[in-house]
């Protein structure tokens, strides 16, 4: 994601998603859209969508609920683990909020990012305590979440800098 400089304007602008989340326009500094892209790049937006939607539904369905409703696989699995049912909870919270934060544009990026941090703790606890071999689902959806994590990044940096500039005006 190339930032250009809009001569009209005189604002930033990378590729990020339009109104619709479909990625074929550009969206500036202020979140404005524009102008269609490359198809090439449109179709790997929409792939890129299409991924980001998927594990958002199975880490809020198949893995969020089960935890937090206390189902007897997670149960049983946590107790596995050894760090009690608080973790099991803890973990189903991080999962249902980055599950939802991977479906909206602005906090997709930022949701990525600490997702990536969750499937590495997941990946590592399969290896060490419970099936190796399923690490590879926590492994591939890292994957995917640092490229969505890459692709967002300008909207992560905008985020953390109106946050940033909310907290300095509260001073």
């Amino acid at each position: 994601m190339a930032a250009a400089q809009i001569p009209a304007t005189g604002t930033t602008a990378d590729t990020n998603t339009t109104a619709a989340g479909t990625g074929t326009g550009t969206t500036d500094a202020a979140g404005r859209h524009g102008a269609p892209r490359g198809s090439s790049h449109g179709t790997a937006r929409k792939v890129l969508w299409t991924l980001q939607i998927l594990i958002a539904l199975f880490l809020v369905v198949a893995s969020a609920l089960p935890k937090l409703v206390g189902e007897q696989n997670a149960v049983e699995t946590f107790e596995l683990i050894g760090w009690g049912q608080w973790f099991r909870y803890v973990t189903g919270v991080v999962e249902l909020a980055g599950g939802i934060g991977l479906l909206i544009p602005r906090l997709a990026g930022a949701a990525a990012t600490g997702l990536i941090g969750l499937m590495a703790g997941a990946a590592l606890t399969q290896i060490l305590v419970i099936e190796p071999a399923w690490a590879l689902l926590p492994v591939a959806f890292g994957a995917v979440l640092a490229l969505v994590a890459r692709d967002r990044r300008e909207q992560t940096r905008a985020l953390v800098r109106s946050l940033s500039l909310s907290r300095s005006r509260r001073r």
